[in-house]
């Protein structure tokens, strides 16, 4: 039963991308799918198990694949990866970000995803090399104090963040991965330079220093900031909890403020079940799967058909600037240069 599952969401995938486009490709992972009951993948997950762990445990239920998760931060587990080399008993690398993704494709550590796996997702959420995938969508946002400041006086860019008026006001996380990978996102969209002007001008303006997302929105609540630098779906757990929490976002049109991030996946070159891999790659694309991230963790739903997560502005109409998510592997000239404005 379970076996014909996996070849079932293997298939399921591929119906799914024939509608997409005119034809599957020949090597579709249909074509021999022979993974199922007995076998155990490794994952190395740099997302929590709070988020997602009961994903893991479904793919387990359904498929009869059992999983062995080791859980840790992404840009250690990536260096962890390559520090293994061959040894590495990792199958799968799930990142909370592009950057690290692309960096163990850069060194050679991935392998192709099928086609009809990838075109189920669009184009900027995956390696334009089919060496990893997205599975859910993460927007940057200006988080805000709604009784401290009205809509309209939320700052439209994050060189206003730099102002003399909004000197203490500001809250960010410089040892946060997800804030790394959007300082990687400014490197890229802006360029070295300015980049480097960016935070040495928000270092002279006095941002407040939190220890992470989950903080500065707390500290939002609380009024200690005015304005946080935060990802889109904490909020949503404080509104859960407090439906008149005083906190809001704001999208800054075109601004990299507002760019978007994955998390995804990568096969690695190590795994001797490839088959299996993909099955969870297919699984982790599934409407189920999809379904629970947008409901269960306010994350943005990256394939067609399932609704956005409630009181988030769709994907699709937030305006962020071009960024190719496959560049921004740099985590450690992204790191280096956070040292050396004083960020870190």
């Amino acid at each position: 039963m379970k076996r014909r599952k996996v070849i079932a969401l293997i298939s399921l995938a591929a119906a799914t991308s024939t509608a997409l486009i005119a034809c599957a490709p020949d090597d579709s992972p249909t074509a021999d799918g022979a993974a199922g009951q007995g076998e155990t993948l490794v994952v190395y997950s740099g997302r929590g198990e709070d988020l997602i762990g009961p994903m893991f445990e479904r793919f387990e239920a359904e498929t009869g694949i059992s999983v062995d998760v080791r859980y840790g931060d992404t840009a250690e587990l990536a260096a962890t990866i390559l520090e293994e080399g061959q040894n590495s008993p990792a199958d799968i690398y799930f990142a909370q970000d592009a950057g690290a993704l692309g960096a163990l494709q850069i060194e050679g550590r991935t392998r192709n995803i099928p086609e009809n796996l990838l075109d189920q997702v669009d184009p900027r959420f995956r390696s334009r090399e089919g060496q990893w995938i997205g599975i859910t969508g993460r927007a940057r946002v200006f988080a805000y104090n709604t009784d401290m400041l009205d809509a309209d006086e939320v700052p439209d860019s994050i060189w206003d963040l730099t102002e003399p008026e909004w000197s203490g006001r500001v809250g960010w996380a410089p040892t946060n991965g997800s804030f790394q990978a959007f300082v990687s996102a400014v490197r890229e969209h802006e360029g070295e330079e300015r980049a480097r002007e960016w935070l040495e001008a928000m270092q002279a303006n006095d941002p407040q220093v939190f220890r992470n997302n989950t903080s500065i929105v707390e500290g939002l609540g609380r009024g200690e900031v005015e304005v946080g630098l935060v990802n889109n779906y904490y909020l949503a757990r404080f509104q859960a909890e407090d439906p008149n929490f005083p906190v809001a976002h704001h999208y800054p049109s075109g601004d990299v403020g507002s760019m978007i991030n994955i998390a995804g996946v990568a096969i690695l070159d190590t795994t001797d079940q490839p088959e299996a891999a993909e099955a969870f790659v297919a699984f982790m694309l599934s409407p189920e799967a999809q379904q629970h991230f947008a409901e269960g963790n306010s994350e943005y739903p990256l394939i067609a058909g399932i609704d956005p997560p409630d009181n988030q502005l769709p994907i699709s109409e937030i305006n962020p600037p071009d960024i190719d998510l496959s560049s921004l592997e740099d985590l450690e000239g992204t790191l280096s240069l956070l040292q050396e404005t004083g960020a870190l």
